[in-house]
């Protein structure tokens, strides 16, 4: 695979907001709404394309952080946050390394900040893959609708 990190369109954040996962990964389907849309758009995310395709995105900075992590004072500005979404017809296929190693890449390639992603603890499969990618859990916190794992990853 040959992926790619390009500016979000709006036609990749259409795409993107109609994506449905089935449960209990339907906690990340988003609603199609003027606010999904700015976010997607505002410049902190990027999509991800093999050979063209829409495969994924990732975002960093603020968007990638759980608001209620911030009440917790749970996100130091001595890391950077990265979050990311995977087409759902391509999860759990066996190729989430190389997509997230991809990702982290690309990321990393843009600051000399370790990195930090948060992760809802029922997604045993991401905590895995962050876990083999080098992430380590440093705290958790819990809002009305889950529990979240605040990992972080230091440059190898």
């Amino acid at each position: 695979m040959f992926f790619q990190a390009v500016p979000m369109t709006f036609e990749h954040a259409t795409a993107i907001l109609k994506w449905t996962y089935l449960s209990p990964y339907d906690f990340y389907n988003m609603e199609v709404s003027d606010e999904a849309y700015a976010e997607l758009l505002d410049g902190s995310y990027q999509a991800v394309v093999n050979q063209e395709q829409l495969v994924g995105f990732f975002c960093t900075g603020r968007s990638a952080q759980v608001p209620a992590g911030l009440q917790f004072g749970l996100y130091a500005d001595d890391y950077l946050d990265i979050g990311l979404g995977r087409h759902p017809e391509l999860t759990g296929q066996g190729t989430g390394f190389t997509f997230c190693s991809f990702v982290l890449d690309t990321a990393k390639s843009q600051t000399s900040l370790p990195l930090r992603l948060t992760v809802a603890t029922f997604n045993e499969r991401a905590i895995h893959l962050y876990e083999q990618l080098g992430f380590r859990q440093q705290s958790t916190f819990s809002t009305a609708h889950a529990t979240f794992i605040v990992m972080t990853q230091f440059h190898a």
